[in-house]
């Protein structure tokens, strides 16, 4: 990793302030798939990076906490979504953190393999055109033509086609800031 890794003593006011409510929110609480923070307290994957910019990355981790905790989208297709970025942006943190949630949403080990090497094709109508749909976005063909839209909203509803769009953006926004500052898996991999 590129910028350092803050523990709660290297934390400003503001830093604490944002660690607490990523650690206190919703990603602390509940089943822990994977470690928010290492051994020292310091913040893992993405969150690491917010942390040092509290002024960008506390709406940023709002908008993900709102994405995963409070959208409509049924787990398994979010995990679905989240791991079609993962695999198209080659982020290794984001593959370790959501094969772990997928696994905890019913995702199979077939279905993971099949999302690492794009031969996804679920049997689901609803989790297809999510995937379909994410899979289109990360080639940078989001403008669809009437039909496309139509027969997306039809299956999914334009809440879910909504959610799908913003949650692509959002996990591609935190590949960049991994890739950039250089975050990898945890070192003890959990």
């Amino acid at each position: 990793m590129r910028l350092p890794d803050l523990t709660p003593a290297d934390m400003d006011t503001e830093q604490l302030s944002l660690r607490e409510r990523i650690v206190g929110g919703p990603r602390g609480s509940g089943p822990q798939h994977f470690a928010l923070t290492d051994e020292h307290g310091a913040l893992t994957g993405p969150f690491g990076v917010m942390v040092h910019e509290p002024a960008i990355g506390a709406p940023l981790q709002e908008l993900g906490s709102a994405l995963r905790y409070a959208g409509t989208l049924p787990e398994r297709t979010r995990e679905i979504a989240i791991l079609a970025v993962a695999h198209a942006t080659d982020n290794a943190f984001e593959r370790h953190a959501h094969e772990r949630v997928g696994r905890a949403a019913g995702l199979a080990d077939d279905e993971l393999a099949a999302l690492a090497d794009g031969t996804f094709a679920p049997a689901d109508s609803g989790e297809q055109a999510a995937y379909a749909l994410c899979r289109r976005l990360l080639e940078d063909r989001a403008r669809l033509d009437d039909d496309d839209y139509a027969d997306l909203s039809r299956t999914l509803g334009t809440t879910a086609l909504t959610e799908l769009v913003v949650l692509v953006g959002y996990y591609r926004t935190l590949a960049q800031l991994m890739d950039v500052h250089d975050v990898g898996v945890p070192r003890d991999g959990t």
